[in-house]
């Protein structure tokens, strides 16, 4: 487990980020804007699934995940992990592996053949469970992934995103109304102040990075993208 003086929020934090532009996970570019799949366009875009390919930054980041949830949520607060399909699936095993907790994993739909199942593992009836995705922007896609938990007789109270990109009202009212916890390690705000801090980026660059984490859906429609999110 990491030491005390790194499982501080504010730290662990920082230090995500860090490793996030080292590993060259995260990419600014205000000029060519990125299509999201929701068809926003975004100056920022992120891949969390780099982690997995780098073993000691992947280990620090489990730490600090399950720092997290015991700092926040407790010690003996879940029965089982649950990744969603198809990044959360390998953060929920390495989750699971750390926490000594079963995991599960929850496809996007039921796979149509078979058992039909749409949940792959072992979840006796009323287990609390945790859901783990690698990064969240709204909560849409977690939510998809607790709902099918919960229809299966799971109890979410609390999902954790390693990223969360922290700039829409959406995902806060969705977690609110859903009664559901949601713990997250680094957003886009801790990416962007790195950023500054080593100078990754011209200034014209950094202060269209921040326009948009200030306003994302009206920087979305000055750039030919979606004003609201589906």
């Amino acid at each position: 487990m990491i030491q005390t003086t790194f499982s501080e929020p504010a730290v662990m934090a920082e230090l995500v980020a860090r490793m996030l532009w080292e590993i060259k996970a995260v990419h600014f570019n205000a000029a060519e804007p990125y299509k999201l799949s929701s068809g926003m366009r975004s100056p920022v875009y992120i891949d969390c699934r780099k982690l997995l390919s780098y073993p000691r930054i992947r280990s620090a980041v489990m730490d600090f995940a399950a720092a997290t949830l015991m700092r926040n949520a407790g010690f003996e607060q879940f029965d089982c992990i649950a990744g969603g399909e198809t990044a959360g699936i390998p953060f929920a095993a390495l989750l699971a592996d750390r926490l000594g907790l079963p995991m599960i994993y929850v496809r996007k739909a039921p796979k149509g053949h078979g058992r039909n199942a749409q949940i792959e593992g072992h979840m006796p009836e009323g287990s609390r469970v945790l859901v783990i995705e690698d990064l969240t922007t709204a909560g849409g896609s977690m939510f998809k992934f607790i709902d099918a938990v919960r229809a299966a007789g799971g109890m979410v109270d609390h999902g954790i995103a390693l990223f969360y990109y922290g700039i829409f009202a959406e995902a806060e009212e969705r977690f609110t109304n859903g009664n559901v916890k949601l713990h997250y390690i680094a957003t886009w705000r801790n990416v962007l102040a790195v950023a500054r801090e080593q100078k990754l980026f011209d200034e014209k660059t950094l202060s269209e990075v921040e326009a948009f984490l200030d306003a994302p859906l009206a920087w979305s429609g000055r750039n030919g993208g979606v004003t609201e999110l589906a």
